[in-house]
């Protein structure tokens, strides 16, 4: 980690604060003096707390855990969102989602739904759709994209938040803090730094100051990659290792080959069965936000007249069952009036035989 020297931060004009009748009393011990009614930051204050933050993220990122940046100034999303994607870390430099950390499932099915409109125009089914279904689902892909498009490879909760100005995503630090995730930010005089974990005492408005930290945390983060990517290589070089080093003679090897060949067989076939489970869900999610993203594409003077068809059809298919309805009500009054005059007739026979 490189060293960071005072001389730096002071070119780049991390020292200015905010005026001093909107300072907040917390930052009191960060502040060096007062000077033409702006105050200035102790600079050797925000060196031990940015070697202190660089120390923290480059654990998190040499852990695996992701670390979620945000910033939506209008003099920090280009800076942060260069710096950021060198490092392949997720960002957020438009407006802040709200329910994006804990409401992080239905964020995520958002995320899917682009990936469906992806799958869509890759497999043809895109070519299938009106020319205004087209359009709109186009739009709804773009506005996704620019939304959370940084966010797609994020599967789950981050393992920090970097924040550039607390007071303008305090909707960020309030959901960080309810979730328990760690804050690490760029605090200036006029903020509470009690809100955040690991404060950086700094400039947030000046682009300078936002470049010249943001360059330095990015290279804390790259470096805790680079040890990630060194315990792997030795992990796998120790299971290398540790495969070539067997029994020495076939005879000794004979029982542990017998006792594992079982073993194999199981957990192969566990782990098919697995793969085969996941694969069949995957592919019913996606078939799901597929369906969903047509229904959205599709507009309401498109879906009228599937409406209109059905009852016709419907009342055409009743006729039949009406009818036979009709016939069968018929036929029982056609046999009463038939039986009624042979009842009569049986009478009159009846009174013939008694006059003769």
């Amino acid at each position: 980690m490189s060293k960071i020297e005072v001389k730096d931060l002071l070119d780049a004009g991390v020292h200015f604060g905010h005026l001093t009748r909107k300072w907040n009393p917390n930052m009191a011990p960060y502040i060096y003096m007062e000077r033409n009614g702006i105050h200035i930051i102790n600079l050797y204050k925000s060196v031990a707390k940015i070697e202190e933050a660089n120390e923290a993220l480059s654990k998190i990122a040499a852990s695996g855990r992701k670390i979620l940046f945000v910033a939506t100034k209008k003099q920090a999303k280009d800076i942060v969102s260069e710096k950021v994607a060198n490092v392949n870390m997720p960002y957020i430099t438009e407006r802040w989602p709200g329910g994006m950390l804990t409401n992080f499932v239905t964020i995520r099915k958002a995320v899917k739904k682009m990936a469906a409109i992806d799958k869509m125009k890759a497999d043809g089914t895109f070519n299938t759709l009106s020319k205004k279904e087209k359009l709109q689902v186009d739009r709804l892909r773009a506005k996704l994209e620019k939304n959370l498009g940084s966010i797609s490879d994020m599967t789950r909760l981050p393992g920090a938040l970097f924040i550039v100005d607390i007071r303008r995503e305090h909707i960020a630090v309030k959901e960080a803090q309810k979730l328990n995730i760690p804050i690490f930010a760029m605090v200036d005089t006029n903020a509470d730094p009690r809100d955040v974990d690991y404060v950086i005492p700094a400039n947030d408005d000046a682009s300078k100051s936002i470049e010249k930290i943001m360059t330095l945390v990015t290279e804390a983060v790259a470096e805790g990659l680079k040890e990630r990517q060194k315990d792997k290589a030795d992990a796998d070089a120790a299971a290398t290792e540790g495969e070539v080093v067997a029994p020495t003679t076939a005879e000794e090897a004979a029982p542990a080959v017998e006792a594992a060949k079982p073993a194999k067989k199981k957990t192969k076939a566990a782990k098919k069965e697995v793969v085969e489970e996941v694969a069949a869900v995957e592919e019913a999610v996606e078939e799901v936000t597929a369906e969903e993203v047509v229904e959205e594409a599709k507009a309401a003077p498109v879906e009228a007249p599937a409406k209109a068809e059905k009852p016709a059809k419907a009342k055409k298919a009743d006729k039949p069952a009406k009818a036979k309805k009709a016939v069968e009500a018929a036929a029982p009054a056609e046999v009463v009036e038939t039986e009624e005059p042979a009842e009569d007739a049986v009478e009159d026979t009846d009174e013939e035989t008694k006059e003769k």
